[in-house]
């Protein structure tokens, strides 16, 4: 009878960690996700502001967003810059990231 406790213990820890590891493993590939759509947002943006594709910056941003299931969150644009975040998945199991893109700083000479 004993055994069977501890076996069953055991067995009650291996479970909660195995759920718990998978939990992260699956919060880490979201933020990941939502960092390389934030990324692709924000360029696609900056692309758009600068002339290089047609179209409104922040409505280029939400297109390329939302073809990657995620939904931009906010859109701000300075100058050439624009500044992009994004939300990947629903309620606590979002994750949110944020990338800023455009043209490459002025080097003094």
């Amino acid at each position: 009878m004993a055994g069977s406790a501890v076996g069953l213990g055991a067995l009650a820890v291996a479970a909660t960690l195995a759920f718990s590891g998978g939990a992260a493993g699956a919060a880490s590939v979201r933020a990941a996700r939502a960092s390389g759509v934030a990324d692709a947002a924000a360029l696609a943006a900056a692309d758009a502001a600068s002339g290089a594709v047609a179209g409104t910056p922040c409505d280029r941003a939400a297109q390329v967003a939302d073809t990657a299931g995620a939904t931009v969150v906010a859109c701000d644009l300075d100058a050439l810059t624009a500044t992009v975040r994004v939300s990947v998945g629903r309620g606590p199991f979002a994750a949110e990231a944020r990338a800023r893109a455009g043209p490459a700083p002025a080097t003094a000479p």
